[in-house]
């Protein structure tokens, strides 16, 4: 789950990861934990930070510090990647893939909280080689530092680009997207399923009463049958 850090600048962290580590002394072990946080703003700026420390929570806070020192600003087409990059770090490989709007961030659980806390919404992935977190998350930063937009290419060449495959597909699919009507929301489903029954039940059934009814009405029935006998008995 994301946790808010600065309400004011909309800053947001994820810790992807805890790692436990033990050292053997004289006394006994001695733990040291580290932590793996991502932290952006939905907005295109997203850092990654690792801390160290005896504590989770210390280890957590240290790495959103680092985090937030090493935020770094994203090339966005929309909600999307400009154009599609591959990222390499040591035996690890992600390929991020641009996607038309409404397909949502088809990624990994790694890869997903990066590109959600830099405010990517469609997105393709696929990782290749090492699994490994670190890895991963040093191979998907090494990816979007390799992105560029159409404005920035335009300047360094001195050309002027048509629209891109991606600005296409952008445009092409904003015209079927669905926004939100304003006002009341939704109401959400109610289960009616047994609510005849239990009206049923309610309406035609007697209650129990602390002795029981159905005792009472026996009892009832008994003494009123053996009631009708004269009181002064037989003669």
């Amino acid at each position: 789950m994301a946790e808010m850090l600065d309400e004011s600048s909309s800053i947001e962290s994820t810790t992807l990861k805890v790692y436990r580590t033990s050292a053997t002394v004289k006394g006994g072990r001695r733990f040291s934990f580290g932590a793996l946080v991502v932290v952006g703003d939905r907005g295109g700026k997203v850092g990654v930070g690792y801390g160290k420390s005896r504590e989770v929570p210390l280890a957590v806070e240290k790495a959103q510090k680092y985090a937030r020192k090493a935020m770094k600003t994203i090339p966005m087409s929309g909600k999307t990647l400009p154009h599609e990059v591959e990222g390499t770090y040591s035996s690890s490989k992600v390929r991020l893939i641009p996607a038309s709007p409404g397909t949502g961030v088809v990624a990994g659980g790694t890869v997903r909280a990066i590109l959600e806390m830099a405010g990517v919404t469609d997105c393709l992935t696929k990782c290749y080689g090492s699994t490994n977190a670190r890895n991963m998350v040093k191979a998907v930063f090494d990816g979007l530092a390799k992105l560029r937009t159409r404005q920035y290419v335009e300047k360094v060449r001195g050309k002027v680009l048509g629209d891109t495959e991606i600005e296409a597909k952008i445009a092409a699919g904003s015209k079927f997207a669905t926004f939100a009507a304003k006002g009341e929301k939704m109401k959400g489903p109610v289960n009616t399923v047994g609510g005849d029954r239990k009206g049923g039940r309610g309406g035609g059934g007697r209650r129990r009463g602390p002795g029981g009814d159905r005792g009472g009405d026996r009892g009832g029935d008994k003494g009123g049958s053996g009631g009708g006998a004269p009181a002064g008995g037989q003669a």
